[in-house]
């Protein structure tokens, strides 16, 4: 799913990504929550339906399909942090993406909030923060970059990053991917509601099993950017 969002905005929005059986007249769904705002104007999942499934199901009818969206909640909030006009420099290729996993032995032990042991990428140090919302029904996953001591006043780089809860025992994981700007002035960036505790605590998930979680962080540094 893709928006259009105003540099001062960011849209939190929970969704239903629908695929609709035709044979026994029911959808099959995929809960999403996104914050969408402009470095992050789309969200989606990367395993709706195994292909096979698809083409063997009352989902793909004389080679025909229907998907659909309902939104459950969308709220608008206005950021207070002061605007900025991002400028990347030119690349001809991605830095290659490196994957951190951290392997969390007890969930139920962490601190509130719990952040992962630090790791090295691009030259600079970064680290994995994870908190229940507090609401207390969703789990909040972000990326955050130690202070740097070597980036100039207006200057930053600008990430491609994506962050994973492991399903341990399916293979299907959930996965959010997005774009952000990472600066002396904003060094935390993710999604506040990544899942529900509801989905993350399902035994039949693979994502939490016997106190045990498995999160991953893919990035690439796309380029050096400064703001004005």
């Amino acid at each position: 799913m893709e928006t259009s969002v105003k540099p001062d905005t960011v849209i939190e929005a929970s969704f239903k990504f629908l695929i609709y059986d035709q044979s026994f007249g029911k959808h099959r769904e995929h809960l999403g929550n996104h914050s969408f705002q402009v470095a992050s104007t789309t969200s989606g999942t990367s395993c709706m339906i195994p292909l096979e499934t698809l083409k063997t199901s009352g989902f793909l009818v004389n080679n025909s399909c229907t998907f659909g969206i309902e939104f459950i909640k969308v709220a608008t909030v206005k950021t207070s942090a002061p605007l900025e006009t991002l400028f990347v420099t030119k690349m001809n290729v991605f830095n290659e993406a490196k994957v951190y996993t951290w392997e969390i032995e007890d969930y139920f032990a962490l601190k509130n909030p719990s952040y992962s042991p630090e790791f090295e990428v691009g030259g600079y140090r970064w680290f994995i923060k994870m908190h229940p919302t507090s609401e207390g029904n969703h789990l909040s996953l972000f990326l955050g970059m130690k202070q740097p001591n070597d980036l100039p006043k207006y200057s930053g780089n600008l990430v491609e990053l994506t962050i994973s809860i492991k399903d341990l025992e399916n293979g299907e994981d959930k996965k959010s991917t997005g774009r952000c700007q990472f600066s002396n002035n904003a060094t935390s960036w993710g999604w506040r509601k990544f899942i529900s505790l509801e989905d993350f605590m399902d035994r039949s998930k693979g994502y939490l099993i016997k106190g045990k979680c498995c999160v991953e962080a893919k990035l690439a540094i796309v380029g050096p950017s400064k703001t004005e």
